[in-house]
């Protein structure tokens, strides 16, 4: 019998990441040199058209 390979997926290292606050819940990490109120405009509309979808 054949063994099964596990998968292997390393995670970002935060703390060479930006921490951008969204609200009281939620906080995403971006790249050092990315502009934070540009990703965080980018979640929203993102989460927007999730809702608008979904209703």
């Amino acid at each position: 019998m054949s063994e099964k390979k596990g998968n292997n997926f390393e995670s970002p290292n935060i703390n060479k990441m930006q921490a951008v606050v969204i609200d009281n819940k939620t906080t995403i990490y971006i790249d050092l040199g990315a502009d934070p109120d540009e990703a965080k405009k980018r979640y929203l509309s993102r989460i927007d058209r999730k809702a608008i979808i979904t209703s």
